[in-house]
């Protein structure tokens, strides 16, 4: 190329503003095809530490624009929000830092190492999924939830086996960008057929569905103002509206009546009049509901405890719970604060919720199932514990309303069809203001509903015995890709020794 090169801190923002507008709902995932190719240019030119400087504004422009959202959430106060916003973006920046800074030193040394770059961001972003701050939502296989052919490697590798292609992909465009032969391209366009093709037969594999196998959720999206749910003053008026849309459901006659994370703006295992009620529809109809509520225990020596959690009414049944596993960082709880109660009295208009510990499997007429609560839906590994345990099919129940018309709710609806094709096993999603949708196995999305509508649907899906090699096998490749990074860095660490 003649003429000035680009500055090495244009070329970082212009690989974070591809990479950032690849996430839904643009529908540019296309452009995590080579949006790293800046990036790569940035890692060879600049010094270890120069790259790894342009590296981590690079990841924080990109989050920036693709989890801007976080700084809109309508539940906590301005200031709170915005600091939220800054602090997950610095943080995930962090990893794309040491990632940049590590990329350069093996270019510098020996250019072929930089292939081990796939599996050093296989393993970042599977370590980036653990711990009180894991947020696997960034996960570059997202990109492509518009590509459901591309996705159906989910079932065998999860969502690390699509952003290591990704990667790959990377690479390989800018081998031909560098070198200027044609085969690298061919390689990259080729390994895109290859795994399309891939997708296609799997999706073309049609599975017998016998009548008995196939289960029908009618759920609820009754579109309230998370803000208002919980006000007195219309404390009547929505458990009217409640009331009205769970007789809508009946009449739909339903396996399973479905209704949102915090349906109701009252502790429901608790609320006497209301849960006997419930369970009297309930035994009358033959019909079970499964409910988002909040739950509240007493442990010994008076302290009390404050769950998100899901309640199942079935006919004949002892009610049965589930809390939520993992909460929201300083959304639902303040990480450690469990090991330090001290950290329950600070108040960033947060929840102090408890963790909960067991991975419930309901079951209703020979099918069992579980349910997931919002946020937990985008952790490959919560997701799965369920598939393994039993679960031949997965609810969402969740509250996007505090995120208003933004990317969030449509990123996080997009995770749904990948968790259905990582399990093989169909979901269905209830969300109180939307999106709402159900899945079949393959991701294939057989319904949903808007964001901002009130409505009922009903979704039908189909389950069987079979579950994905991921599910019984769950992050096996991260694994592996781990293990070469630990023993190329080894590698390298004896060769300098030495």
């Amino acid at each position: 190329m003649s003429g000035k090169p680009l500055p090495t801190w244009v070329l970082a923002f212009l690989s974070g503003t591809l990479l950032g507008l690849a996430y839904p709902p643009t529908h540019l995932g296309f452009l995590a095809w080579f949006g790293f190719i800046p990036l790569f240019m940035v890692w060879e030119r600049d010094t270890p530490k120069q790259a790894m400087i342009n590296s981590y504004l690079a990841g924080t422009w990109s989050h920036l624009i693709s989890l801007y959202w976080i700084g809109l959430n309508s539940g906590a106060s301005v200031a709170v929000v915005f600091a939220s916003l800054v602090g997950a973006v610095l943080y995930l920046g962090l990893y794309w830092a040491i990632l940049g800074r590590l990329a350069s030193v093996w270019l510098k040394k020996n250019q072929a190492t930089i292939w081990l770059w796939p599996f050093l961001w296989v393993s970042m972003e599977w370590i980036r999924s653990f711990g009180p701050l894991g947020f696997p939502w960034a996960n570059l296989a997202l990109t492509q939830s518009d590509y459901l052919p591309l996705l159906q490697i989910l079932d065998r590798t999860g969502t690390y086996g699509l952003s290591f292609i990704l990667i790959i992909a990377n690479l390989l465009f800018w081998q031909e960008w560098k070198f200027r032969k044609i085969r690298y391209g061919i390689m990259g366009v080729g390994l895109l057929l290859v795994l399309s093709l891939d997708g296609q037969i799997a999706l073309g594999i049609n599975e017998e569905i016998p009548e008995e196998s196939v289960i029908t959720f009618a759920g609820a999206q009754p579109n309230l103002d998370p803000n208002a749910k919980w006000d007195p003053a219309r404390r009547k008026e929505n458990l009217a509206l409640m009331d009205s849309l769970y007789l809508a459901a009946l009449a739909l006659d339903p396996d399973i009546v479905l209704w949102p994370e915090t349906a109701l703006p009252v502790y429901l295992r608790l609320s006497y009049r209301l849960r006997r009620s419930l369970e009297a529809r309930v035994k009358e109809t033959g019909i079970p509901l499964l409910s988002g509520t909040v739950d509240r225990q007493i442990r010994p020596g008076g302290e009390r405890q404050y769950f998100n959690g899901s309640i199942f009414f079935a006919p004949d049944q002892e009610i049965a719970m589930y809390y939520k596993t993992h909460l929201v960082p300083f959304a639902e709880y303040i990480p450690l604060s469990e090991r330090f109660p001290v950290l329950k009295k600070m108040n960033f208009g947060q929840g102090n919720f408890t963790p909960g510990k067991e991975y419930t499997v309901f079951s209703w007429n020979g099918f069992n199932f579980s349910t997931v609560i919002c946020y937990e839906s985008t952790f490959p590994q919560v997701f799965s514990n369920f598939v393994r345990r039993g679960a031949r099919g997965m609810v969402i129940q969740s509250n996007d309303g505090w995120l208003g018309n933004s990317s969030g709710p449509y990123q996080h609806f997009e995770w749904a069809k990948l968790r259905a094709i990582e399990n093989r096993v169909p979901v269905v999603r209830c969300a109180n203001t939307g999106i709402s949708g159900w899945f079949d196995r393959s991701g294939k999305m057989l319904g949903k509903v808007d964001l901002g509508e009130r409505a009922i649907f009903k979704a039908r899906v189909h389950w069987t015995e079979n579950i994905s090699t991921y599910a019984k096998l769950g992050d096996l490749f991260a694994l592996w890709s781990t293990l070469i990074v630990v023993f190329g860095l080894g590698i390298k660490w004896l060769d300098h020794l030495f």
